[in-house]
């Protein structure tokens, strides 16, 4: 029987995160490989948006180390992670209401090729931009609702779109917060 090991694409050692005299997160260690689904399961309060901060970049840890694909990005921004190839939703639904599911996952799309400012100047000349946005949508389970403004979508519907968006970065790590 021949096992082939998956490559790491993000691994935590040791991490802590204290808020003054709290602790919310402490010595945690993960490893995330390429094509694998891993969970973090805890009750209310147990530190799992933390965690997921932590790698994100959101936050950074008090202490340990953080790598992806062999490098060190402990000190990168959620930005500079987001443009390595880690991609994340958060708890709360973060998209843009007023426009369409299209839109959204469009601009998602773009923000990894281009500079931030020039988001919104060829948005639409862009070819690549909404073929890309498409097949995400598709993949989320939207594609019925592709020219909705996003704020009438149900709950569920705005989570889908959220994993459509971040689908939409090309990231290869993909960090779900209460997807």
């Amino acid at each position: 029987m021949s096992t082939t090991k998956n490559e790491v694409l993000l691994q935590a050692d040791k991490l802590t995160r204290r808020f003054g005299g709290l602790v919310a997160n402490q010595d945690i260690s993960v490893t995330l490989e390429r094509q694998m689904i891993h969970v973090l399961l805890g009750p209310n309060g147990a530190g799992k948006s933390t965690c997921i901060n932590m790698l994100s970049g959101d936050l950074p840890p008090s202490e340990g180390r953080i790598h992806y694909l062999g490098k060190d990005i402990t000190a990168l921004t959620a930005a500079q992670r987001s443009q390595v190839g880690i991609g994340r939703s958060y708890q709360r639904t973060n998209i843009f209401p007023q426009f369409t599911v299209l839109e959204n996952v469009r601009l998602a799309a773009q923000s990894r090729r281009q500079q931030p400012w020039s988001l919104f100047t060829k948005a639409m000349e862009q070819k690549w931009a909404l073929e890309k946005a498409r097949a995400c949508i598709d993949e989320a389970g939207l594609g019925k609702r592709v020219d909705w403004v996003s704020g009438v979508l149900s709950h569920g519907e705005q989570r889908q779109l959220e994993i459509a968006m971040v689908l939409a970065t090309d990231a290869q790590v993909l960090l779900l917060d209460e997807p």
